[in-house]
């Protein structure tokens, strides 16, 4: 199928042709016209839509151009053999075994991925590339997931992690695979089932405000609201 109009200007008739071309194959391979991933720049295929919305994410945003095969929306999946063999085993270590130790995580945080194989297999895939050529050490994968267990436990701001994602790539020798920005290095994330949520916490670090304390107005250790009240007197 001709993705050229993917490079295209967002206002030319070819992108127009193109986008329509492309949700109808969509829907032909899906069999629905509401839940379907959408391929602009922002959501790269990480959120479903209808298709009237997708369309105007579309042109919008713009498509993501390395969307290049529409394995989410019915194309036949590619993939080399090697891939396919670092999905299941590595050297007698799973790799998903490998991100969920490094993170320490349980299988059960990496969300419901039996519905997506293809999607982790080709994240698995891509990020068993060496994260520069001849590094024997550490792949994409494996120094991404190294890099996010620093930002994790030192606090660091989603800023601050893609400046040091800048500063490594600077540092590593040309043609490294380390993402340059935390949009791309949470692609990858979100692709393997580790995002994360926001929770509200205690200023003293008692708790987390989830599970029986998600409703609570104050930390039941210390005692402290766990809202204060912001310049107009409106509690926050």
């Amino acid at each position: 199928m001709d993705k050229s109009w993917m490079h295209s200007d967002r206002r030319s008739k070819a992108y127009e042709f193109g986008v329509k071309a492309f949700l109808n194959f969509a829907v032909e391979n899906l069999l629905t016209t509401t839940h379907i991933r959408c391929p602009c720049v922002k959501c790269v295929n990480l959120k479903l839509f209808e298709v009237g919305i997708i369309r105007d994410h579309v042109y919008f945003n713009g498509i993501d151009q390395s969307y290049k095969n529409w394995t989410f929306h019915g194309e036949p999946w590619e993939a080399t053999t090697n891939a396919s063999r670092n999905v299941e085993e590595d050297d007698g270590h799973s790799r998903y075994s490998f991100v969920s130790e490094e993170i320490d995580m349980d299988d059960n945080d990496f969300g419901d991925f039996g519905s997506d194989p293809y999607e982790f297999a080709n994240v698995i895939g891509d990020g068993d590339q060496p994260v520069y050529p001849g590094c024997r050490k550490y792949t994409k994968l494996s120094a991404l997931v190294k890099l996010y267990n620093l930002k994790a436990k030192h606090g660091m701001s989603d800023v601050c992690f893609t400046e040091l994602l800048i500063l490594q790539g600077d540092l590593l020798p040309e043609g490294n695979t380390i993402p340059t920005s935390m949009y791309e290095a949470k692609k990858t994330l979100c692709a393997l089932g580790l995002s994360y949520e926001k929770m509200h916490a205690c200023p003293n670090d008692c708790i987390l405000y989830r599970k029986e304390y998600e409703d609570s107005t104050n930390c039941p250790t210390c005692g402290i609201s766990r809202w204060k009240e912001g310049k107009d007197s409106i509690l926050k």
